[in-house]
């Protein structure tokens, strides 16, 4: 099966050695060159090829912005980015807009090869620093946060759910066999790790969350 590829890339000289080398390539047919990402989504239209390798900075329209719209209008076509850029910032981005690999520009010629036979045989073909800053982002948005009950002591607990029965300090001591001192020790503490102002919404609190 012969790739058709469209690249987009405003620097003429970066598209003419792009198209000089792919086009000896078996199996890889170059059937447009846009300049900006207004002219790929625009002529991935007209062409549908099977791959646009995509820059990211470019005017008028920048490479994000025309992946999301290519694969939003033609879900079909596959897109690699190939760029200078390896942060984050332009990484998760690219990948949320529907982008399939990422490649950087210092990448080997075969190796980019490679990639787009992978890339069109079903693989994602991302750089090992995309690779990183997606597996960064992915562990950091999918993290549980703490849950503040966590932060109570057993004791602290304990004298959480006595509030919530609408108990004293003075009878919250008599039950769990402290002294009232104590007793108000934990309750600060209680009132300072769950981010409450009274007793009357540690209580809600205790309600809320089952604790009693």
């Amino acid at each position: 099966m012969t790739i058709q590829l469209l690249i987009a890339d405003d620097h003429h000289v970066v598209r003419r050695g792009l198209v000089f080398f792919l086009k000896t390539q078996a199996g890889i047919q170059i059937v447009g060159e846009a300049k900006d990402g207004n002219e790929a989504v625009q002529m991935a239209g007209e062409l549908q090829p099977d791959l646009v390798l995509m820059d990211l900075d470019m005017p008028v329209m920048n490479g994000i912005e025309a992946t999301e719209k290519i694969k939003a209008r033609y879900p079909q076509i596959k897109v690699m980015i190939l760029t200078s850029f390896s942060d984050q910032d332009h990484v998760i981005p690219a990948i949320e807009a529907g982008a399939s690999g990422y490649q950087l520009k210092d990448v080997e010629p075969d190796e980019l090869v490679r990639s787009i036979r992978g890339l069109m045989a079903g693989d994602n073909q991302l750089h090992p620093k995309a690779t990183s800053h997606l597996l960064t982002h992915l562990t950091s948005k999918h993290k549980v946060e703490k849950n503040p009950i966590d932060e109570l002591t057993k004791r602290e607990l304990e004298v959480l759910q006595e509030i919530a029965k609408g108990k004293s300090n003075k009878e919250i001591a008599t039950s769990l066999f402290i002294t009232e001192k104590t007793v108000k020790t934990h309750v600060s503490n209680v009132l300072s790790k769950l981010g409450l102002a009274d007793r009357t919404q540690a209580a809600l609190f205790a309600v809320r969350n089952q604790l009693i």
